[in-house]
C-alpha cells in the first residue's frame, strides 16, 4: 500500500512538473509575437481559474504583472482596468444589498410571498422560486439561497415532520410472510411522533406508510432543489444580479466603445421577461418531477394533508408576527431601494428620454445613480429623529446610528469579486490591444457558414455545460472576447451572441460545485448528485430554449439584432467596413 502511494505521489510530482515547464516555456516558443504572449497569459489564467490552483482573485490579478513585465500593455492602461465604472455599479449593488440584509428587509419580503402564494407544494415551490428570483435580482444569489434554505426547511419540519424519521419511514417493508401490520392512529403518532403522515384513525399498513414517507421526501427534494436554481436565474434580470452581466458591459465597453444599447434600463426590459418565463417553465419541471402536480393543486380537499398545510401556514404566520410591524429603519431602506431601483431604470431606458438629459451628454452613468443612493444610506439615521429636539436643545433626542456602517460593508461585500471583474477587464484590453481576438476571430471564419439562430443555440449550450465545471465569472471572462471576435467575422450584430452567452453562463444546474447557490443546498444533506443532474439537464435544455425565443423574437427588435451595426466595427480592424457586406439575421 506504501509502494501504491509512493508511485502516485511521483507520477503527481511528474504531471505537475510538466504542467510547470509548459508555461514556463510558453513565453520562448511565442516571444516574438504579440499575440502569443497575450495567448499565454489567456491559458495560463484560464488553467488556474478553471483548476482553481490559486485563490480566483489572485488570479485575478496576474495581468498587473506579466502584461507589464512581457511588453503586452504598460501597467497605467492595465490597472484602470479594475476599477471602472462597471465596478462602482456592482459595488454599489453590494452595498445596497448589505443594508437590506443589515435590516432583515429581505426575510420580511420572504415570508410575505409565503403567505400570499399558500402551502400546498406546488404553489409554496412557486411562492420559493419568486421570492429567491426576485431576491437574487438584488442580492447575491449565495446569499439568498443562505437566507431561503432555513425559511423551507421549518415550513418542511411543519408540513411533514422530522427528516430523520420520514428516512426511516420510506423504509418501512412489509414483514416476511407478505401480511401487512396496521397500526391505529395511537401508536402511530406515538411511534413517528410529528412525521405528518397521519390517517384519521384508520389503519395505517407499512405500505402506506412507505409511500407516503417517499412523496413527501419527493417533495422535500423538489423545495430544496428550486431554490437554487430559481436564485440563478433570477440573478439574470439585472445588470447588478450577476457578475457576468456586468462584464458583458465592461467589454463592450472595451470592445465597441461606441455602442449605448445596454444599460441598467434596456438590459431589465429584455432579460426580466426571460426570467419569468424561464421561472414559470422551471416551476412546472419541478413541481411535475417531485410530485406538486396534482389534483390538491386546485382543490381544497380536507384530509390529513391539509390539517398539516394549516400547520405549515400557522407557523409562516407566526414568523411574520415575530419580525413585527416595520420600522423606521426597514422603511427607510425600502424608499432607497426602490428610489435606486426607479432612478437607474429611468436613466436611459431607450424606448422613453431618461432623466439623463438634464446633464451634459455621457456625464451621468448608472454608476453614478448608484453610489448617490448608497452614500445616503452611510449618514441617513436608522431611528426617527425627534422634532423636539429641533425646538428645543435640551430635549432628549434618539441615539443616532445611521443605516449602514462602513464595518459592516467591509464584511458583507465580497472584494474578491471585484478584483475578478477587474481581472476580466484587463485581460479583455489585452486581448484587444495585442491582436489576439483578431487573431482567434480570423480562425473562426468557417463558423460564418453557421445560420445564425442556429448559433446562438450552439454557444449558449456549451457556456453552459463549461460553466458547470468552472466558475461563471471565469468562464465569461474567457469566452466573450472570442464570441465577440466571432461575431464581428461573421458580420452578425455583436449583442445576438455576445447576450445569449452571458446569461448561459448562469445556467448551471446540473452538479453541485457549478456554482454556490448549488453546493449550499447540496450541504443539507438531503440531495444526491443524481437529483441534481436528472432536474439540471432539462433544465438546461429549458433555458437554451427560452434564450433563444428571446433573442429572436423582442430582443431581436430592442436591439436592432437583424442588421450589423456601425458601432460593431473593432478598434484594432484593418478591414473598410464598406467592402463587408452586413449579415441580417433571420428566423
Amino acid at each position: 500500500c506504501t509502494d501504491e502511494i509512493v508511485i502516485v505521489k511521483r507520477v503527481q510530482c511528474r504531471i505537475y512538473y510538466k504542467i510547470k515547464l509548459h508555461f514556463i516555456t510558453y513565453p520562448l516558443l511565442f516571444h516574438l509575437l504579440q499575440e502569443g504572449k497575450c495567448l499565454y497569459v489567456v491559458l495560463l489564467m484560464a488553467f488556474f481559474w478553471c483548476t482553481e490552483a490559486l485563490p480566483l482573485a489572485v488570479t485575478a490579478m496576474l495581468p498587473v504583472c506579466l502584461f507589464p513585465t512581457m511588453g503586452i500593455l504598460p501597467s497605467k492602461k492595465v490597472c484602470p482596468q479594475y476599477f471602472l465604472e462597471t465596478n462602482f455599479l456592482f459595488l454599489s449593488g453590494l452595498v445596497m444589498a448589505s443594508a437590506i440584509e443589515e435590516w432583515g428587509l429581505h426575510k420580511r419580503i420572504a415570508l410575505k410571498v409565503l403567505k400570499i402564494v399558500g402551502v400546498k407544494p406546488a404553489w409554496l415551490i412557486l411562492g420559493m422560486m419568486l421570492t429567491s428570483s426576485f431576491l437574487s435580482m438584488w442580492l447575491s444569489n449565495t446569499a439568498t439561497t443562505a437566507m431561503m434554505l432555513p425559511i423551507a426547511n421549518a415550513i418542511l419540519e411543519s408540513l411533514f415532520g422530522d427528516l430523520e424519521t420520514l428516512k426511516e419511514n420510506a423504509k418501512v417493508k412489509n414483514d416476511p410472510e407478505g401480511e401487512l401490520k396496521s397500526v391505529h392512529l395511537g401508536e402511530f403518532e406515538q411511534t413517528l411522533g410529528s412525521s405528518g403522515i397521519w390517517s384519521s384513525g384508520l389503519p395505517r399498513s407499512p405500505e402506506e406508510v412507505r409511500k407516503e414517507a417517499e412523496y413527501q421526501l419527493k417533495v422535500w427534494k423538489g423545495f430544496l432543489i428550486c431554490i437554487p436554481y430559481a436564485a440563478s436565474i433570477g440573478g439574470t434580470a439585472t445588470l447588478t444580479g450577476t457578475a457576468p452581466n456586468l462584464i458583458l458591459i465592461g467589454q463592450m465597453k472595451s470592445y465597441f466603445p461606441e455602442c449605448d444599447l445596454i444599460n441598467f434600463g434596456s438590459w431589465f426590459i429584455f432579460a426580466f421577461p426571460l426570467m419569468i418565463i424561464f421561472l414559470f417553465v422551471a416551476w412546472i419541471w419541478i413541481s411535475f418531477l417531485y410530485g406538486g402536480l396534482n389534483t390538491r393543486l386546485c382543490i381544497n380537499k380536507h384530509d390529513d394533508r391539509a390539517a398539516a398545510e394549516a400547520k405549515a401556514r400557522a407557523v409562516i404566520d407566526e414568523d411574520y408576527k415575530k419580525l413585527g410591524p416595520i420600522n423606521f429603519a426597514e422603511g427607510s431602506v425600502s424608499f432607497f431601494f426602490i428610489l435606486f431601483a426607479i432612478l437607474l431604470f429611468t436613466r436611459d431606458p431607450k424606448f422613453v428620454t431618461g432623466w439623463s438629459i438634464f446633464f451634459n451628454k455621457g456625464y451621468v452613468s448608472d454608476a453614478v445613480t448608484g453610489v448617490i443612493i448608497i452614500s445616503i444610506l452611510f449618514f441617513f439615521p436608522s431611528q426617527r429623529p425627534s422634532l423636539r429636539w429641533w425646538f428645543n436643545p435640551r430635549a432628549s433626542n434618539t441615539p443616532y446610528v445611521p443605516l449602514l456602517s462602513w464595518k459592516r460593508v467591509q464584511e458583507c461585500v465580497p472584494w474578491n469579486i471585484i478584483l475578478l471583474l477587474g481581472g476580466g477587464f484587463a485581460m479583455a484590453k489585452g486581448c484587444e490591444e495585442s491582436g489576439l481576438a483578431a487573431w482567434i476571430g480570423g480562425h473562426l471564419q468557417p463558423l460564418a457558414q453557421v445560420p445564425p439562430a442556429v448559433a446562438v443555440i450552439l454557444i449558449t449550450a456549451f457556456i453552459a455545460c463549461f460553466t458547470e465545471f468552472a466558475s461563471n465569472t471565469a468562464t465569461i471572462i474567457i469566452f466573450l472576447p472570442v464570441i465577440a471576435e466571432l461575431a464581428i467575422r461573421v458580420k452578425v450584430n455583436p449583442l445576438y451572441f455576445m447576450i445569449p452567452a452571458t446569461i448561459g453562463c448562469s445556467y448551471a444546474f446540473m452538479l453541485p460545485v457549478s456554482t454556490p447557490p448549488n453546493s449550499i443546498a447540496f450541504a443539507s444533506g438531503h440531495l444526491m448528485v443524481k437529483d441534481m443532474v436528472k432536474t439540471g439537464f432539462m433544465m438546461n435544455i429549458l433555458g437554451i430554449v427560452c434564450v433563444s425565443l428571446a433573442m429572436n423574437t423582442w430582443g431581436l427588435h430592442m436591439f436592432t439584432l437583424h442588421t450589423y451595426p456601425d458601432w460593431a466595427r473593432p478598434l484594432n480592424s484593418t478591414v473598410p467596413m464598406s467592402t463587408v457586406a452586413p449579415f441580417n439575421v433571420t428566423m
